[in-house]
């Protein structure tokens, strides 16, 4: 069982949270392009585990540069943006061609010996510059394969890439359809599309 999320007292005034997930609040350092990634108590081994797969991919321009990491910890870049669960919410249109770099990211981290997972919405950014960038990668060594991507890719071209389908979804809807997709009553391209888990 998942005990509570821990409370956040106090941070230094050099930071400044931009996130929060299930295993780590995420902080922006002031005047920098980083983030630094602090681990809940009961989530620091999943530090070690993500500074491990983040050096595997330091040759790899689509996953983020670790510059530093601890027993509870990681620093790596700020990447300016927006998630594609962001895209949806504003209107921001995803083409083609960055699905296929998405999906370029993904096998070259299998060619260094990962196993990417838990690839979803928010885990993926289109950068003020429009390039991609995949994040949050500490599910990369799990044994279990992950059809995730393939959905979401399915779902991209069976609806999303549609002219009649909306590129801009409200927010409340969103996470109703991501309330319905977790109890699994939406046909799975439809589920995977919408899905906005942390």
């Amino acid at each position: 069982m998942i005990g509570p999320r821990p409370r956040l007292i106090n941070y230094s005034q050099d930071l400044t949270l931009i996130g929060t997930g299930r295993s780590a609040y995420v902080f922006k350092i002031k005047e920098k392009a980083l983030a630094l990634k602090v681990y809940f108590p009961q989530k620091e081994q999943i530090a070690v585990e993500e500074a491990t797969i983040y050096r595997k991919l330091q040759h790899i321009e689509y996953y983020p540069t670790l510059y530093d990491g601890g027993r509870n910890y990681i620093v790596i870049d700020f990447i300016e943006g927006h998630t594609l669960f962001q895209c949806l919410q504003k209107g921001i249109f995803v083409p083609e061609k960055k699905f296929k770099e998405i999906s370029e990211a993904l096998e070259m981290a299998k060619e260094v010996g990962l196993n990417p997972a838990d690839i979803h919405l928010k885990n993926i950014i289109l950068t003020s510059s429009e390039e991609v960038k995949v994040i949050d990668v500490a599910r990369f060594m799990q044994q279990e394969k992950d059809n995730q991507w393939n959905d979401l890719e399915r779902a991209y071209h069976k609806v999303y890439s549609k002219f009649y389908f909306p590129k801009k979804i409200p927010t409340f809807i969103l996470n109703l359809i991501s309330f319905i997709y977790k109890k699994r009553y939406l046909p799975k391209p439809i589920r995977v599309l919408f899905d906005p888990t942390e």
